[in-house]
């Protein structure tokens, strides 16, 4: 209660109290559990003190900031555009699917049945007794519906009443949307009960048509989590056990992240007619013979908030590549007095327009009520790319201080030209952020052939390329003894004389990427 007590100090100890608790808040900004200490601690903390998100009241949900949001708005924006720029376009299906549909398509309903949060009353009412709210037995629907898992059913019963002709076809459709998948164990943007994604759904005229769409929409997210998220990716199939329900054939990307774990971060399904029979979609094709439209479906969702975040932030908070920042350069002034402040703002004036023109977001912050080490810290946490300073001796010299978020490098420079010096700074932090978390990747793949060394080295986390017999058999002993998976058959690795089997010793079919994964 003593510090409140401000009409009893001096003003010059009010400042001091004030200054000692702003440098208390900013250390603990920045006290985050060490990577190398505990990595999943160190995880959950930044997700909570950089702002992104938190948990929410109902079990497995989550709540998502304004400043993870802003994150999310920019990959939407972005891969949005390249989805259009392929000719897809953007509609909206029901969140509700009736609960039948589930059953058309076999392999579908059992890859999603344990998952599904179903609805089956339609009012609430008060409890004469109790005075509490309970469902109304008497409100009970005459079908029940599954809240979406995802969208394969209530779409293809949609495109029944759309596609009749070759002339119908392609219909390539995408929807931004959340879903859910009632999860048991989860984690902020990893693997949560409801999230938010995109999913693509296509229809074809021909299988080659569908399996060339999957693939084109598979390079699609590469270039993207490549070019904008600076995350490398490794490209493949999925094997047969570890594909999505109802596929014929699921591409997919693994990323690496810093704790040697696989994550996916994008899947792109050849789904076949299975679909297209199990909802009778039928067309006349150009011979005027009756045939069922082939299909695809692909999605990335909030998960690649995770894969961001532990690719390459750090012990002292989020690194942002800067095509994902929400602010990509901050300005913080260092003032005594409000002239000070006017002169600094004026200074500064033509280097926020340059930043501005040149298609670059800034912000400058002169809130009073926060001390400069409290933004540094804040600013550091939360990954903004490039911080320049400005103080009355700056204006002095003609400088400012600049520093990059990726290697906390401080340089202080003149101000001429400093508007090109930050468009330069930006793309090579962009690069640099890449370049790191692919040598971490490369570092850390290793080609193994023996069991027992593959089950040594396994816990220590990388990917491992192995000889593997193509059998579920031999995909659920690594499984059973390591917690491993296969990760895909990857397009950038020869699969000529692939070698032997390390668990069965058979000639072995395929070399696969293998790693435990989130």
């Amino acid at each position: 209660m003593e510090i409140y007590e401000t009409k009893k100090r001096p003003e010059n100890e009010f400042f001091r109290i004030f200054a000692e608790i702003t440098t208390y808040m900013a250390k603990e900004l920045k006290n985050l559990t060490k990577r190398s200490e505990n990595y999943s601690k160190w995880y959950n903390e930044l997700v909570s003190k950089a702002d992104l998100a938190e948990q929410a009241e109902v079990r497995g949900c989550m709540t998502i900031k304004p400043y993870g949001y802003s994150i999310w708005e920019k990959i939407q924006r972005e891969l949005d555009a390249k989805f259009k720029e392929t000719g897809v376009q953007n509609a909206y299906f029901p969140l509700l699917i009736p609960k039948n549909f589930f059953g058309r398509e076999a392999e579908h309903v059992e890859g999603f049945a344990k998952e599904c949060a179903v609805v089956t009353h339609y009012r609430l009412k008060v409890d004469e007794e109790t005075n509490g709210i309970v469902v109304d037995p008497e409100a009970r629907l005459e079908e029940e519906y599954v809240i979406r898992p995802t969208s394969e059913t209530i779409i293809w019963n949609t495109y029944k009443n759309w596609i009749h002709s070759y002339r119908d076809l392609p219909v390539l459709c995408n929807q931004w949307c959340n879903v859910m998948r009632w999860e048991m164990r989860t984690r902020l943007f990893l693997r949560t009960s409801e999230f938010l994604w995109q999913e693509g759904h296509t229809a074809h005229a021909t299988r080659e048509e569908a399996e060339e769409r999957a693939k084109l929409m598979l390079k699609v997210y590469a270039d993207f989590v490549e070019n904008f998220m600076a995350i490398p990716v490794i490209q493949g199939v999925k094997s047969e056990t570890e594909r999505f329900a109802g596929a014929l054939d699921t591409y997919t990307i693994e990323a690496m992240m810093q704790d040697g774990k696989a994550l996916q971060s994008g899947t792109s399904h050849f789904l076949g007619q299975n679909f297209g029979k199990a909802f009778d979609v039928q067309f006349i094709d150009q011979n005027n013979e009756l045939q069922y439209a082939w299909a695809t479906s692909w999605g990335v969702s909030t998960r690649l908030m995770g894969a961001l975040i532990m690719t390459h932030s750090d012990d002292n908070g989020l690194v942002l590549p800067p095509k994902l920042a929400p602010i990509q350069v901050v300005i913080v002034p260092i003032y005594k007095t409000l002239e000070e402040l006017q002169a600094i703002k004026e200074k500064v004036a033509p280097i926020i327009s340059g930043l501005k023109n040149a298609g670059i977001t800034v912000k400058l912050d002169d809130d009073d009520k926060r001390r400069p080490g409290f933004k540094f810290a804040d600013y550091e946490l939360k990954g903004v790319p490039v911080r320049i300073v400005m103080g009355a001796r700056d204006i002095e010299n003609g400088t400012v201080e600049i520093m990059r978020r990726d290697t906390l490098e401080k340089e202080t420079l003149p101000l001429d030209g400093i508007v090109e010096v930050v468009t330069g700074l930006l793309d090579d932090i962009q690069k640099n952020c890449y370049v790191k978390a692919k040598a971490y990747r490369d570092a850390h793949i290793y080609e193994c052939t023996d069991y027992n060394e593959f089950k040594t080295k396994i816990a220590d986390g990388g990917f491992f390329l192995c000889p593997w017999d193509g059998t579920a058999e031999t995909e659920a002993k690594i499984k059973e003894d390591t917690q491993a998976t296969i990760r895909c058959i990857p397009f950038n690795v020869s699969q000529e004389n692939p070698g032997t089997d390390m668990v069965s010793g058979k000639p072995a079919k395929f070399k696969a990427l293998i790693a435990r994964a989130y």
